[in-house]
Formats: C-alpha cells, structure tokens, sequence
C-alpha cells in the first residue's frame, strides 16, 4: 500500500508488500526489504538500505546527513538488518567520512526519540529506551539494554547482555554480562535477569559473578585480575568473551 500523499522518488527500490503511509518521503537511493511498514511522517534518505520487515513509525528519520562538524562530504551509507522496530521520532544519522557506515543489526526496538549517530555500530535484539542516545562511532553488543535517557560517549563499547539504568552516562566501555548506573556509570553487579532470560546456564552465571567480584571487589588492577579470572574460572564462552572484550578495550572499563 503506497498512500498518495507520499513522496517516493523514482529510483527508490522497494520490496513487496511494503506499506508506505501518508506523508512519507523516500529519497533516491533507498532500499526497502519486503514488507517494511513506515505509518507515516517518516523521512528516509541518503544512501540506506533496510532489510525485510522493519516497523517505522511517525517522525522518525533513517539516513540523514552526520550532525558531525567534520562532515566534508562524500559519500555514506547507513545499513540495517531485518525485523527492527523503530518508534516515533527516532533518527539515524549517516556515517562521517567518505566511505564510511552506520549499521545496525536484526530484531532490535528503539523507543521514542532514541539517537543513533554516525559510525555506529550496532548488533542484534538491542533495546534502547527513550531519548537513549549514542555519540559517534559507539559498538553496541547483542541483547544489551539501554533505559531511558542513557548517553553514551563517542567511542564507547557496550558489552553483550549488559543492562544500563536510566539516565545513566557511559563514558568508558561496559563489559558484557554486567548492570550499571549512575552519571558516571558504575559496574554494581551482573545482569542476572538479562542472563536467566536469554538462556545463560547457572554455571556461567555463578563464573560471571566470580569475575565480577575479582574485577570490581578485590582491588585488583586489571591485568592482574584477568589473570586471575583466567587462571581460576573456568574456561566457558561467556568468561573467554568478557576476557577478550576488556582486553580489546582502548578507553578503559567502566568502574
């Protein structure tokens, strides 16, 4: 269903059974899968591809120029997956520099006037509460939650399965498995009801919580306490992951 009242220009690449709503302008170089919704109001442009079934509601906005200064043209991309939800008036800004993508995964739920900037990059069955919003070139991991009014820093790194409370502010990398909140976040436990929900075994659990204690409780620097974790834990895939995503880390953990 294409209302009348849309604008779709010509070159616009749509899939079937997509259902564009009153007022509604696409630009030219847009791609939708099949049976993406928009309801109406919605503006996609730039050069922005969506895959099969994403819901787009009133006065968001996908694909726009970078909000950032250093912007000096060329040409940019904004990639996103299948099945995402996004609510009314979110906005998804186009990468920075020439060549350049902000992407984002499958299955994820942004809320009401969440903002992912430029160089994002985001995963799969992320939730993003409303007015989160993420600075450039932010990774976000799967199944992370980020509750409402959340700011993340440039350059940051959420980690998966990792829950964040509202109105909290991320200024260095969260690891994967762990709650935080406060401005500045602090690590306070693990996301156990993230865990119990998405399957992670009690093993896992009792090893994550293990760590927890070793990275946040003994007063440990963190090389000595990823040795310790290594040497001690077991080695399951959740703990090898926290190992490699703190270990990776340019801006440091959050505390």
């Amino acid at each position: 269903m294409l209302h009348p009242t849309a604008i779709i220009h010509p070159n616009t690449r749509l899939g079937a059974d997509c259902h564009i709503g009153p007022y509604c302008v696409i630009g030219e170089h847009v791609v939708l899968g099949d049976g993406c919704w928009l309801h109406s109001h919605v503006v996609i442009d730039g050069h922005t591809q969506l895959g099969r079934e994403n819901k787009i509601f009133p006065f968001a906005s996908l694909g726009l120029q970078t909000q950032d200064l250093k912007w000096k043209g060329g040409l940019t991309r904004v990639e996103i997956g299948d099945r995402n939800t996004f609510r009314e008036s979110v906005t998804v800004h186009s990468a920075t520099e020439d060549g350049g993508v902000t992407r984002i995964g499958s299955d994820n739920t942004f809320l009401s006037c969440a903002h992912i900037a430029h160089d994002c990059q985001l995963a799969n069955h992320i939730v993003m509460s409303s007015f989160a919003g993420l600075a450039g070139h932010v990774v976000i991991e799967d199944h992370a939650v980020l509750a409402g009014y959340v700011a993340v820093h440039q350059f940051c790194r959420v980690g998966k399965l990792s829950m964040i409370g509202g109105c909290s502010k991320i200024r260095q990398d969260l690891p994967p498995f762990m709650l935080a909140d406060g401005s500045p976040a602090e690590v306070h436990t693990i996301n156990k009801v993230g865990l119990e929900r998405n399957g992670v075994s009690e093993e896992a659990q009792t090893a994550l919580r293990s760590a927890y204690k070793i990275l946040y409780r003994e007063g440990l620097t963190i090389p000595n306490a990823l040795a310790k974790i290594e040497s001690e834990l077991p080695s399951l895939p959740e703990v090898q992951h926290l190992l490699h995503f703190i270990r990776t880390s340019e801006r440091g953990i959050s505390k």
